[in-house]
């Protein structure tokens, strides 16, 4: 298996964290690299936010002028990446979790917080690795990539019912 460092940092306090969260969003992170095949050693960073502070990088960085649930900052481009010189891991990128947006999710669609921040940290590690969603062939094709590594954790849609 391939040796993945996730950094996580809570930079927000409207939210308590859960315990098991941030072992919850390591696991995503591998998954997601493993179900893509992804070949190399991988370090990425997840920062947890509120509303207000992702609505600020959403404005600063997307120019939408509206809090979001995650954001996705990749750091390499059509599978080429830095290097951690002293690693050799590859550097992927960041993806920042509004909680306080999670949270309000999880309860309009009725499943757990945990499964929400879940579905996000996949959702982001795919657009890190170059997925996206513009059209409906691509929308299906990410959707089908995530249900993929959340039922390989547990967390598929239809397992939560």
């Amino acid at each position: 298996m391939i040796k993945v460092k996730v950094n996580i940092a809570n930079a927000q306090k409207a939210v308590k964290i859960p315990s098991g969260l941030k072992l919850l969003v390591r696991r995503c992170c591998i998954a997601t690299l493993v179900a893509e095949g992804f070949p190399n050693a991988a370090e990425l960073n997840v920062t947890f936010v509120d509303d207000a502070e992702i609505r600020r990088l959403n404005a600063q960085f997307r120019q939408i002028d509206q809090s979001t649930d995650v954001l996705s900052f990749p750091l390499g481009e059509n599978g080429k990446y830095d290097e951690n010189p002293e690693t050799g891991a590859k550097l992927l990128g960041d993806v920042v979790i509004s909680l306080e947006h999670a949270q309000a999710q999880a309860k309009l669609y009725g499943h757990p917080f945990q499964r929400e921040v879940a579905y996000l940290t996949v959702h982001s590690v795919l657009h890190i690795l170059g997925y996206d969603h513009e059209d409906n062939l691509e929308r299906v094709e990410m959707r089908e990539h995530e249900e993929t590594v959340l039922r390989s954790l547990g967390l598929a849609r239809d397992e939560l019912e």
